[in-house]
């Protein structure tokens, strides 16, 4: 139940000992605290990065370039490990003054192109590479509308839903059932659009897909906060079939490798410099259905 004793000050004061299991990188300004510079590798393509949903994003589309044929994009995929506060380090901030994961930089212009959002690398590197965005100009909208719809609606699912449910230091009612239903809303949004496309924009695969899968595919398979029965996940037949689709893919199974930190150490490849980093890794014994 909440606290109804509870009565907001007049003015707020942070208190770095409340935010439960973040409250380390969790802050009320911005900027960097330390000085590092960023490394860089051999390819163009910069990316640093962690592979939670939104850094999987970028990993995806990249080896999705790759195997469709476009060399340009061989990348460098740095860690940032976000729990130690990399995040914040000078060069990061430089890349991207809002201190998220993931950021891009693109040393194929001159000076170089940082990006930042994971929306806004996934737009950027498909028109760089002319590639999973439909030409049709109302299947293109198509596709943006739901890019779009993913970076709105997944903050319900991650600091909202994912937060008061897996990670906050108490359990507050009327914040889990608030998520829940909103989350379990945004899974039927999905489920009706699916039941009539094969993909988000309809018969084509595109970066609206590649949004969307490494959060509501993770979801849909319980993966995430361990929630699945919690929102009867089960229920959503297409967004089901859909995430076991995508999950099928050679180039998701490595992208969502990349940066990752946890699970089985197989299904790990926590810095990429080259292809040929996959080969000590088992990424088609993956679980299929298995998401970040």
């Amino acid at each position: 139940m909440a606290d109804d004793t509870y009565i907001p000050p007049k003015v707020w004061k942070w208190d770095a000992e409340s935010g439960g299991r973040f409250a380390s990188i969790n802050r009320p300004i911005s900027g960097a605290t330390h000085d590092k510079d960023l490394q860089v590798g051999k390819h163009p393509l910069q990316l640093y990065s962690l592979g939670t949903p939104n850094g999987v994003k970028v990993t995806v589309m990249l080896e999705e370039l790759l195997a469709a044929g476009h060399s340009g994009a061989e990348y460098d995929a740095w860690l940032v490990n976000i729990m130690e506060g990399d995040q914040f380090s000078s060069g990061f901030v430089s890349a991207n003054p809002n201190s998220k994961i993931p950021a891009l930089m693109d040393h194929s212009t001159n000076p170089p192109t940082r990006v930042f959002e994971s929306g806004s690398i996934l737009l950027y590197l498909s028109e760089k590479f002319d590639a999973f965005l439909p030409k049709d100009p109302r299947k293109r909208t198509e596709a943006l509308s739901w890019l779009f719809w993913q970076m709105g609606s997944a903050p319900y699912l991650g600091g909202g839903f994912g937060h008061f449910y897996a990670y906050a230091p108490i359990k507050i009612e009327y914040a889990i059932d608030r998520f829940a239903m909103e989350v379990k809303r945004e899974l039927d949004v999905l489920d009706k659009r699916l039941a009539d496309n094969e993909f988000m924009a309809g018969d084509e695969y595109s970066i609206a897909d590649m949004a969307i899968w490494p959060w509501y595919g993770a979801l849909a398979t319980g993966v995430v906060y361990d929630a699945g029965e919690f929102l009867q996940v089960h229920e959503y037949e297409n967004v089901q079939r859909w995430t076991k689709q995508i999950a099928e893919r050679p180039a998701v199974k490595r992208g969502r490798m990349v940066n990752r930190t946890f699970g089985k150490p197989e299904t790990q490849l926590r810095e990429r410099h080259d292809a040929s980093d996959f080969d000590t890794r088992t990424q088609d014994k993956l679980d299929p259905e298995g998401s970040s």
